[in-house]
């Protein structure tokens, strides 16, 4: 199993590419699709799902270029959004095999109301990795006043509520040892204080 980050500086936005026994997912694409793709054909993989943790705001994914180029299929956390190209919204605890690993949905609504973690769970069925998006930064957690702008009964109180629902219901039980993969790190717009 590999995982790496594809990091962005100017943007502070991470990206993650994971594969295992020849198929890959790419978690959090940015716009530019060919470093994704070159590494899986150099690799001899295949790009299997390409997994978005919520709608970005902030950056422009890649997710319909690297879908459309690779055959992969786009997925979100549990949303009642409509979206304008073909989409797999999955259920939270639905889990995904890539290659001899698999991937786990943990809705966690709070920075926006289809924000999703993915739970990587190893080979010998160890829990390993969460990449968390905008849902949990290191030392701090998504801004929880986004979603108000689109949803008009949604206040940043209630967002924040939902917030620390999912971090005390959905991350704060999983093991202390997993590693977190944030969308984002320090010179970011989407935690207050980074």
């Amino acid at each position: 199993m590999t995982v790496e980050q594809i990091y962005t500086g100017c943007l502070a936005q991470g990206a993650y590419y994971v594969e295992s026994k020849g198929e890959a997912i790419v978690i959090d694409p940015l716009r530019e699709v060919q470093p994704y793709i070159e590494k899986a054909e150099k690799n001899g993989a295949k790009i299997k799902y390409v997994f978005e943790t919520h709608f970005h705001a902030d950056f422009v994914s890649g997710h319909i270029d690297l879908a459309k180029k690779t055959g992969a299929k786009i997925v979100y956390g549990p949303t009642s959004a409509k979206t304008g190209f073909e989409t797999y919204i999955a259920q939270d605890g639905e889990v995904f095999n890539i290659g001899d690993v698999k991937i786990k949905v943990l809705h966690t609504p709070g920075h926006t109301m289809e924000s999703s973690c993915y739970l990587l769970i190893d080979e010998n069925g160890k829990e390993t990795a969460l990449f968390t998006g905008d849902t949990l930064f290191i030392g701090d957690v998504g801004r929880p006043d986004l979603a108000q702008h689109v949803i008009s009964d949604l206040t940043e109180e209630k967002l924040a509520g939902h917030l620390f629902d999912s971090l005390r219901n959905k991350i704060m039980p999983l093991n202390d040892d997993l590693i977190v993969y944030p969308a984002h790190g320090a010179g970011s717009a989407c935690g207050k204080n980074m």
